[in-house]
């Protein structure tokens, strides 16, 4: 069976995480369980590998890696970053945190559908995406379209 491994890095602050990394933590987990339900009848397992992150390491939070491949380098991503409440508190000084801008929009968390995108782009197959009632695609071919 074929694995991609999934890495995500992100702040770890006494078991807490910051607002940003706690939804991308949230889109990924259920990602990773959407893709092995639909890729182990291809013979492909996802490993999700939590990576925690101390104090020093804040510019290198929040990045996901696809067998090692930062998502920016696999999809049109551009990483940036912006002011961080969550994280200014958690670390008790002002603090800049990474945003990514996919699709024209910026996201403080990475979206559930980049992760999707990345994951099959990274592994070279096709995504299936079956035609919901009304015509339109729907990844997950259940009546509440991702």
């Amino acid at each position: 069976m074929k694995t991609l491994r999934i890495e995500w890095k992100h702040l770890d602050v006494a078991g807490d995480t910051c607002d940003r990394c706690y939804d991308t933590g949230e889109n990924l987990a259920a990602e990773v369980k959407r893709l092995n339900r639909t890729l182990q009848a291809k013979g492909i397992s996802v490993e999700l590998i939590d990576t925690k992150l101390d104090d020093t390491q804040v510019p290198q939070s929040n990045i996901i890696l696809f067998d090692g491949i930062p998502i920016e380098q696999i999809l049109n991503i551009k990483a940036t970053e912006n002011y961080c409440d969550s994280c200014t508190a958690l670390l008790g000084r002002k603090t800049y945190c990474r945003t990514v801008i996919y699709d024209g929009n910026e996201y403080e968390d990475i979206p559930a559908k980049a992760i999707r995108h990345a994951a099959y782009k990274a592994l070279g197959i096709t995504e299936v995406k079956k035609k919901q009632k009304g015509g339109s695609d729907c990844c997950c071919g259940g009546d509440k379209c991702c």
